[in-house]
């Protein structure tokens, strides 16, 4: 079968690869009808999450249909249509039981301590191999996939796999509850659906930031408030809109490819540009840029050094962008000094995806909009560079086998 494979930081290839089977009595085999491209892939191509396992199938969302099922899946057979989680459990440790799945103690082969498990990523997490193919080993499938009922399409499950989960465990991180003011920052697809989910958890005002003009158009569109940080300083325009006051709670929807502004009254002094440099090598030391392709984002912590500033006292902060283990700067002490809540994490697919499948398939949500793009598993090499360079108008891209 055909899939992208990681073969080093600058270098994925679509190979030809061997089909999956029935490993252990817990696993699936799955048919793939849809995956996608996230962000997330690009920090493994990118360098700024490392070590990769070379011929690592890539990818972490999909939808398809089971062909086979091992003795011990209880729940689905043959011919079921499901998506599947981005993140791996066992269903049967104390933190599945209480619903933190991203916490599986069972589910990484690195061991209880090594945290989360998930497709298509570093060694650390597994590695097991991810959901850009045509066919699937889903490991633990009773717990890492859920049934779709027919009024959800593909199309739509696509974003239930991983994207609209992570927005909304991002707004119920920040604690996101009825009237507050909240910041969003990073307008790609994960922030387009934190916009969402703190909408519809009770935000009374949304501020996004971010630079890319479309994507800002899409944030408007729901509603937001924009601001384009190349143009305007965002903690200076958020004081302002907020009377000075500051934001109750903050998404962090960016991670470590942040980028600082490249003009305006937001771009770093010197000093800071130094420091973001130094950031850059320590979370990127291998990093393989060929041109414009494969480049790492030139300030790793500026996200997190705005959203501290940006928040009220005593507010909230909830970090969904990735962030790898090299990352070790933090205003710590202005965000003590502010007494801030910060909670940060991969998403509980598992337990939090189950009500927004409900969500879809009653009609209240369309995810598709989202959706920019729609590429043969034959031209995902392709389509992995155009969404690299951050190319406008790029904010999801859809990929389907065969």
């Amino acid at each position: 079968m055909k899939a992208v494979v990681w073969h080093g930081i600058g270098d994925i290839r679509l190979d030809e690869v061997a089909d999956p089977t029935i490993v252990d009595p817990t696993d699936a085999v799955v048919r793939i009808t849809r995956s996608a491209i996230c962000g997330t892939d690009l920090h493994f191509v990118r360098g700024t999450m490392a070590p990769m396992a070379e011929g690592t199938i890539l990818g972490h969302e999909a939808v398809g249909i089971v062909t086979a099922v091992g003795d011990d899946v209880r729940g689905f057979s043959a011919g079921d249509r499901v998506v599947i989680n981005s993140t791996v459990s066992c269903g049967t440790c104390r933190y599945c039981r209480q619903g933190q799945t991203a916490q599986c103690d069972v589910a990484n082969p690195n061991g209880p301590d090594a945290g989360t498990c998930f497709f298509g990523g570093p060694a650390s997490t597994g590695p097991v191999n991810g959901l850009q193919a045509e066919q699937v080993r889903v490991p633990f499938a009773q717990n890492t996939m859920h049934r779709l009922p027919d009024t959800v399409s593909d199309e739509q499950a696509i974003l239930l796999s991983d994207i609209f989960p992570t927005g909304w465990f991002g707004a119920e991180l920040a604690g996101v509850t009825r009237g507050d003011v909240v910041a969003v920052f990073g307008a790609g697809v994960v922030g387009q659906f934190a916009i969402a989910s703190a909408f519809k958890q009770g935000a009374s005002r949304v501020i996004v930031v971010d630079r890319e003009e479309t994507r800002l158009a899409q944030a408007l569109a729901q509603n937001a408030e924009i601001v384009n940080f190349d143009e305007e300083d965002p903690v200076e325009t958020i004081a302002r809109l907020t009377g000075g006051a500051g934001v109750d709670a903050v998404i962090d929807a960016v991670g470590v490819d942040a980028q600082h502004a490249s003009h305006g009254p937001a771009a770093p002094d010197p000093d800071t540009a130094a420091e973001f440099a130094a950031e850059v090598e320590q979370v990127a030391p291998d990093a393989n840029p060929q041109g414009d392709q494969w480049v790492p984002g030139n300030a790793p912590t500026q996200a997190l050094r705005w959203a501290v500033e940006v928040v009220a006292k005593y507010g909230r902060i909830g970090v969904i962008g990735v962030y790898s283990p090299t990352v070790t700067s933090f205003p710590f002490g202005e965000a003590m000094l502010k007494n801030l809540t910060i909670r940060m994490g991969n998403c509980d697919h598992h337990s939090v995806t189950p009500p927004l499948i409900d969500l879809v398939a009653s009609g209240q949500f369309d995810p598709t909009a989202f959706i920019t793009e729609h590429e043969g598993i034959g031209s995902a090499i392709e389509a992995y560079e155009a969404f690299d360079r951050r190319e406008p108008g790029w904010t999801k891209v859809e990929v389907v086998p065969g």
